[in-house]
């Protein structure tokens, strides 16, 4: 895999074509794709009146990446992470952006009108063949870890203590196989949670810490 930071946008290039799940904004759901990506905004850039879909797509069109899973952030794409975890010759690479701006407590909702969409969007690479079935269980893990993770940040809100974003995405990819199952239980579960639980959970701090430094400053 390879990394490539050209803000406004983050690259990162599979080992190979892969069966990729996600519910990006550009070519969700199960789909073959070699390229991820991340897209840095601004409130600007995204007026209201905005097919945001269809600008997007354009933006792909005339990089050259129109065959890309995409997803949206305002969060510094400076401040991405980058994890690795394997167990019994699994591994998974995770790549997130974490920001916390948008916040939220599961089953909750405040009024985040107006404000900045720094979102916790997350890319995970797994070496195992996964069934489709045994990939969506591997993406529920994944999520299972963000959530764990930003928990543990201890960012507290009028709602609680936050889960997650009102915008979190995430994308799983793995080559294709057989292998039923990708829970808490096989290998494939535990290099998977793991990965993404350091990424978001360093990337989480690191979005506190600035944002405490900001209040010390008032």
């Amino acid at each position: 895999m390879k990394l490539t930071l050209a803000r406004p946008w983050l690259e990162l290039r599979l080992p190979a074509p892969r069966r990729v799940l996600s519910w990006s904004l550009v070519r969700p759901g199960f789909v073959t794709a070699e390229l991820i990506l991340w897209r840095e905004v601004r409130n600007a850039d995204l007026p209201e009146d905005l097919d945001v879909t269809a600008w997007l797509r354009r933006e792909l069109a005339a990089r050259g990446r129109a065959g890309a899973v995409t997803m949206l952030t305002s969060r510094d794409l400076d401040a991405f992470e980058m994890t690795e975890a394997t167990a019994d010759g699994v591994t998974a690479h995770c790549v997130a952006t974490v920001g916390l701006s948008n916040a939220e407590r599961v089953g909750t909702r405040l009024d985040r009108s107006g404000g900045n969409w720094g979102t916790i969007n997350i890319a995970v690479i797994l070496s195992a063949p996964l069934s489709e079935a045994a990939q969506i269980e591997a993406l529920t893990i994944a999520a299972q870890a963000r959530t764990a993770a930003v928990i543990d940040t201890r960012h507290r809100l009028a709602t609680g203590t936050a889960t997650g974003t009102g915008t979190d995405c995430i994308a799983l990819a793995a080559p294709e196989g057989h292998a039923p199952f990708a829970g808490l239980h096989t290998a494939a579960g535990e290099a998977v949670g793991r990965a993404v639980y350091d990424a978001v959970r360093r990337g989480g701090q690191v979005w506190m810490d600035k944002v405490r430094r900001k209040e010390d400053v008032r």
